[in-house]
């Protein structure tokens, strides 16, 4: 299969045109969003679902996302409105916030993993809510990458991940956010399967209460069913060993250090993910500047780009930990799952 590459840029109408007709004929196309690229199909078809699946060699047990164009259209996906929904609606959509509810009887279970909730959102990046808007069916998505690898934050990286395996990617540009977005389900107390850049404080300001995951930071529970795309498997990994540092910054440089010579006595190349405040004390040795760590979504926009990059000239990379809070909870769960959890602490 030749796999066709249509700026949005600079053919917006054509491009989006061309890939509503192959959503609503079944078929697949990779977009962005204003989080990572997704790989689109009918929501409602479940054959076209299954096939994301097939392309991404993703497990069907990992539910998907439905995107939506406008936010009457999650009446019918769900069973019935969760009360807090419309003022989430109202605030965050459309944004990088998905909500889970009750399904409807119309949403395949292809879609949920076999689970009797439903994820939705409504993007806010233009060509995403064009295309959708346009096949005039919610379309299922996840990130636009062989499952287990660093999500897509640029039209290169899905080509070099799903070229050949599906027809059409529209070319957005780099994606603003560089990692998925918030899951809150509403299925019970308000709750944060997977963080993102709708916080939990940013949430509260708006609802109230919100409850953390304890699996945002760790593994799933032996037998615990993933509830959010992003929770079960290892996810977002590099193919070059990657080890998080957890530490007073100092110490966790000093670590880094020592690990960095052991490695390169081992004759491996390794590369070393650092901050603005932390990249002095890694003089002579081989790093990347992710971004400030007292903004961690510059840590975020960055890091799936980062660790494909490094992932083509290193055999192991070390990477520093940040506090949890706020945007940095979304940097470090993203972080810990593409470590599969190999963590030093010091």
């Amino acid at each position: 299969m030749n796999t066709q590459v249509v700026s949005t840029i600079s053919q917006p109408e054509s491009g989006t045109s061309l890939g509503a007709e192959i959503i609503r004929a079944g078929g697949l196309v990779a977009f962005p969003t204003e989080t990572v690229y997704g790989l689109g199909a009918n929501g409602l078809n479940a054959q076209a679902v299954r096939g994301i699946y097939v392309a991404k060699g993703r497990p069907s047990d990992n539910p998907s996302i439905l995107h939506v164009g406008k936010k009457s259209d999650v009446r019918r996906l769900w069973r019935r409105m969760p009360r807090l929904a419309q003022q989430l609606m109202d605030t965050f959509w459309p944004g990088p916030l998905t909500l889970i509810a009750q399904r409807s009887e119309i949403v395949p279970d292809e879609v949920t993993g076999g689970l009797d909730t439903v994820a939705v959102r409504m993007p806010a990046d233009r060509t995403a809510r064009m295309l959708i808007q346009k096949a005039g069916v919610p379309v299922a998505a996840p990130s636009a990458n062989l499952s287990g690898r660093p999500s897509p934050t640029r039209a290169e990286h899905v080509l070099a991940d799903l070229g050949g395996r599906i027809p059409l990617i529209l070319d957005g540009g780099p994606c603003r956010y560089g990692v998925e977005s918030t899951v809150l389900s509403l299925a019970g107390a308000p709750t944060i399967l997977r963080p993102g850049a709708v916080t939990r404080e940013m949430l509260a300001a708006v609802i109230g209460e919100v409850r953390l995951s304890p699996s945002l930071l760790a593994p799933l529970a032996p037998g615990e069913k993933a509830a959010s795309p992003g929770m079960k498997y290892r996810h977002y990994a590099p193919k070059a060993e990657l080890t998080v540092v957890i530490g007073e910054p100092r110490a966790a440089a000093k670590k880094i250090s020592e690990l960095y010579a052991s490695y390169e006595m081992q004759n491996k190349v390794c590369e070393i993910a650092a901050t603005e405040q932390t990249k002095h004390f890694y003089s002579g040795k081989r790093y990347v500047i992710l971004g400030d760590k007292d903004h961690p979504e510059t840590l975020c926009a960055s890091l799936f780009a980062a660790l494909r990059e490094l992932d083509e000239r290193a055999d192991c990379i070390l990477a520093e930990g940040v506090s949890p809070e706020e945007a940095g909870l979304a940097y470090m769960n993203r972080l810990l799952r593409a470590a599969g959890f190999r963590i030093v602490r010091v």
